[in-house]
């Protein structure tokens, strides 16, 4: 674990310094080359000030990651400030001009786009005057050899847009991400709110019902059971509190203010109208019912609905599909609902917003159960929810 450690830390250095350890390798090069130059007509200076001169022509861009603009147009500036004096220093040492081709690549990848294009200027000024100050040069060197730097310049650039664009991909995906999950916990909210809605008629009937049993026996019983009458008179009174708490609690979380909905929920004995909708819409259903079929509690019920419903939807919107089929697996502590399709499979189930297969998962949560989706081995879309039917909700 140490030595893995440690090899990461020496890759992280390496990655950072690698560039500076190469142009200290071309500075001293440089310099090296002009001090084993004996030709008075190539080194007509000493080479204890020629050395340490061309050296330190090439040492500023050192300082590139503080000054990115600065340090390599140092180096070119420099470079033609000692080109007046003793051209040979500069354009003798191979050296140097793998130097001046380190400094053109780094001011194309200043990350400013007005410094870039102004350290082209700079490559190019820089490079005709060093052509120029060259005894004996040829006229198609003042072309030729700054378009080289030029090239180099534009490999800079080029890497430059590069990381600029996969830089505004990275937050572009981010930000979808971020959006995509507010959106996510936005339907996630609103399907609970469905839900706890569409659980009122239930909830209320059984509380009803309860209400409505207590005041019987209340009234079945003698004069003489005082107790027992105040008793249960305490049950029918709290129990009409419970259901006018819930009311106004389903008021205040409905988006628009209004009261609750009157219409019955639907369960799966309205199933066969939904498929039979479904049908006039184009998209023909099949359905299947493994097991005995049999009365389902009353949430289970609505989400058994709202499940095939939601599911046939994506199928119509998304999928383009041509037919679905819908299986019910009756057992007696699962029911389980399987959609399919012959449609594109999970390319064609974008679920928009998230009110879709999230608003599935939410109710599938709500029951302790399952769900998966996906495409399927023959191709198309299958969508499986479980719901537990041991599970009671308080």
């Amino acid at each position: 674990m140490d030595y893995v450690r440690g090899m990461e830390r020496l890759r992280l250095l390496a990655r950072r310094f690698a560039l500076d350890l190469l142009i200290v390798i071309l500075a001293a090069a440089s310099a090296v080359e002009v001090a084993l130059w004996h030709h008075d007509e190539y080194q007509p200076r000493p080479a204890w000030i020629a050395a340490p001169a061309v050296a330190l022509v090439v040492l500023p861009m050192l300082g590139r990651r503080r000054f990115p603009f600065y340090a390599p147009a140092a180096v070119w500036l420099l470079a033609a400030a000692v080109s007046f004096t003793d051209s040979w220093l500069i354009v003798t040492p191979v050296s140097m001009f793998l130097a001046a081709n380190v400094a053109a690549f780094l001011l194309g990848n200043v990350g400013d786009g007005l410094q870039a294009r102004l350290g082209l200027a700079v490559v190019l000024c820089g490079a005709v005057i060093v052509v120029g100050n060259q005894p004996g040069h040829a006229r198609t060197e003042l072309v030729s050899i700054p378009v080289m730097f030029a090239i180099a310049w534009g490999a800079g650039y080029a890497v430059r847009e590069r990381a600029r664009h996969a830089e505004a991909a990275e937050q572009r995906a981010i930000r979808a991400e971020h959006e995509g999950q507010a959106a996510a916990r936005t339907a996630a909210a609103d399907e609970r709110g469905r839900i706890a809605r569409e659980l009122h008629d239930t909830i209320a009937h059984a509380v009803s019902v309860m209400v409505l049993q207590a005041g019987a026996v209340r009234h079945q019983l003698p004069d003489a059971c005082h107790e027992h009458k105040n008793v249960l008179r305490d049950v029918e009174q709290t129990g009409r509190t419970a259901l006018t708490d819930m009311r106004h609690l389903l008021d205040a979380m409905r988006e628009d203010g209004g009261g609750v909905e009157l219409a019955p929920q639907p369960g799966l004995d309205r199933l066969d109208g939904l498929l039979k909708e479904f049908g006039r819409a184009g998209l023909p259903v099949r359905l299947s019912i493994a097991g005995e079929q049999f009365s389902l509690p009353g949430g289970v019920d609505i989400s058994a609905y709202r499940i095939v419903q939601e599911g046939l939807t994506n199928v119509l919107k998304h999928a383009q599909a041509t037919e679905a089929e819908v299986a019910l697996d009756f057992t007696p502590d699962q029911l389980s609902i399987e959609v399919r399709d012959n449609g594109r499979g999970a390319a064609g189930h974008g679920d928009g917003a998230g009110h879709g297969l999230v608003g599935i998962r939410e109710r599938v949560r709500l029951y302790d159960g399952e769900m998966t989706a996906g495409t399927q081995a023959g191709g198309g879309f299958r969508l499986l929810a479980r719901l537990s039917l041991t599970r009671r909700l308080p």
